[in-house]
């Protein structure tokens, strides 16, 4: 809530536009009213998009009416595990949301194809990447594990994809517990990634 709030004051003050990319198992958009577990860490996409305490939405000096966030700047990838109301909530609020149904069906490639569409010179992409985005299985080291996510060759194809637009303003990493990682398994895993969507490639490739 915090670092997403600060980058949209950023590009309001220097005149951009903001892309957020969501990588996540989670959508994390439930309010104080939706939500079964009471968990705030499942609730900040809502928070930035108006929706919650106004301590919260308050951050960065926005508010309800004139939140950080508007939903159409939103795209949220390998998202599979969402709340009822706040599935619902979802699709009035009309986010973008790429799930892993859609990956399987579409591929990874499609996904990330539509998600970074109409991105410009003018768009600060920001990138939010909860470590949970990741299979359990190649990413233990999480708080929330969720089966059923994204394998390492299509994380690493969302990350390279992300790099080749040569858009990447700012970056947020979440959810890494080294308490509960396998011989430094997610921690090493999460390094890797980050290096592929700073630009790191096998191969000089002529765009």
């Amino acid at each position: 809530m915090g670092s997403i709030s600060a980058v949209a004051r950023h590009c309001r003050q220097k005149g951009h536009k903001l892309r957020v990319l969501w990588l996540d198992a989670h959508a994390d958009f439930n309010t104080c009213e939706l939500t079964p577990s009471g968990n705030l860490h499942g609730m900040p996409m809502a928070v930035l998009c108006g929706h919650g305490p106004a301590e919260l939405v308050g951050l960065g000096g926005f508010s309800a009416q004139d939140p950080a966030l508007k939903p159409k700047w939103v795209r949220q990838i390998g998202i599979r595990s969402v709340d009822p109301g706040e599935k619902q909530f979802v699709h009035e609020q009309g986010l973008e949301v790429f799930d892993m149904r859609f990956i399987d069906e579409m591929g990874m490639r499609h996904a990330m194809e539509l998600a970074l569409a109409t991105l410009d010179e003018h768009t600060h992409l920001h990138v939010s990447f909860d470590v949970d985005f990741l299979d359990p299985e190649i990413a233990p080291g999480v708080g929330t594990t969720v089966p059923g996510g994204p394998t390492y060759r299509e994380a690493q194809l969302c990350m390279e994809m992300i790099a080749d637009t040569g858009r990447l303003a700012s970056l947020d990493i979440m959810e890494l517990n080294p308490a509960l990682d396998v011989r430094n398994k997610t921690a090493m895993l999460a390094v890797d990634l980050v290096e592929s969507l700073f630009g790191k490639s096998t191969l000089m490739r002529k765009n």
